[in-house]
């Protein structure tokens, strides 16, 4: 048996899948990441209802990884594969970023698990990408070497933000008194969604209604604001999430050119299936897109939105059948 997991700010998923036959859980659970206090506490609670243990595992975690060891950039956990395998009496534990297990998942995702934004002309011996906004703001190469595309991780959610007009400057200014340095995360997440609504209201570009607040105050805010957003009841919260969305678009543009990416960009993570109409309006493709000279190459890069939430979990079960076999 192979125990894969995808470690993220809100949630930690895993899933336990057997190494022949199709690459399929086995058995799954999801546990509120804050309320444990590291991941192998989950790991034992998942594995006490099993009655066969896993030779080895891989974890798909949300931060950067460094020499089997990552400090988790939205939770206040640290992890270690050395250690996680003797806690858990694993033989073998590997630790990934998670948008790289994601990257092992998307091309072999079936047409029902993918929206289509733009079919493109894709470049069969290009490079791909991953771009995916959650609780923060992931991305991933796939560098294509001859025969197959191999995933690789990046931080590039922390990099500058780069406004975009008049609008987006101010958002720029706003945020940066706030907190300092502006990375693509702070507009770009759920948390960033937050923030562009925080923004508008505060700046007088619209009424916010008693009742968003109120939901705002009693749940997930960014949820709240994209629900009013895409119902309709909001002017406030849909310009948000349009300023979100194209936001997203201009970030996944340059995700395209960093990687040189012809052979396509997966849009994965929590937000994008639960805002899909948002990012099938113009404003996401045309953000992507205007990048000046390059317009008409970003024309033909495929954009999909990934629909599997389970994909970095998923990747991570593959990166362990195909990088961890004896």
């Amino acid at each position: 048996m192979i125990l894969a997991g995808d470690i993220g700010g809100t949630n930690t998923r895993l899933a336990l899948f057997e190494e022949e036959g199709p690459l399929a859980p086995a058995r799954s659970e999801t546990f509120p990441s804050r309320e444990h206090s590291g991941l192998a506490a989950i790991v034992r609670s998942f594995l006490s209802g099993s009655a066969v243990l896993p030779d080895r595992a891989c974890f798909g975690v949300a931060g950067a990884v460094r020499g089997g060891r990552a400090t988790a950039t939205n939770l206040p956990w640290k992890v270690d594969a050395v250690t996680l395998a003797a806690e858990l009496s694993i033989g073998r534990v590997a630790l990934i970023n998670d948008l790289e297990a994601a990257g092992w998942a998307v091309e072999e995702l079936d047409p029902a698990q993918v929206a289509v934004l733009s079919a493109g002309e894709p470049d069969p011996d290009g490079n791909g990408a991953v771009i995916a906004a959650g609780t923060g703001l992931g991305e991933a190469g796939l560098v294509f070497d001859g025969r197959r595309r191999r995933p690789f991780a990046s931080e590039g959610g922390h990099a500058d933000f780069s406004p975009r007009g008049e609008v987006e400057v101010e958002l720029w200014r706003h945020l940066a008194a706030r907190f300092g340095h502006v990375s693509w995360e702070r507009i770009v997440s759920g948390p960033g969604l937050v923030n562009v609504y925080g923004f508008l209201r505060d700046t007088g570009r619209g009424e916010e209604p008693a009742w968003l607040a109120e939901e705002m105050r009693q749940g997930d805010p960014g949820a709240a604001i994209a629900r009013a957003a895409l119902a309709g009841r909001s002017d406030l919260a849909a310009r948000a999430l349009e300023i979100f969305a194209s936001a997203y678009g201009a970030a996944a543009g340059n995700v395209a050119l960093h990687f040189a990416s012809g052979a396509g960009v997966w849009i994965a993570g929590g937000i994008a299936p639960r805002v899909l109409p948002a990012l099938r309006a113009p404003g996401f493709l045309e953000a992507f897109r205007d990048k000046g000279r390059f317009r008409p190459w970003l024309e033909k890069v495929p954009v999909r939105v990934v629909l599997d939430e389970r994909a970095p979990l998923l990747g991570a079960a593959r990166f362990a059948l195909r990088e961890m076999a004896e």
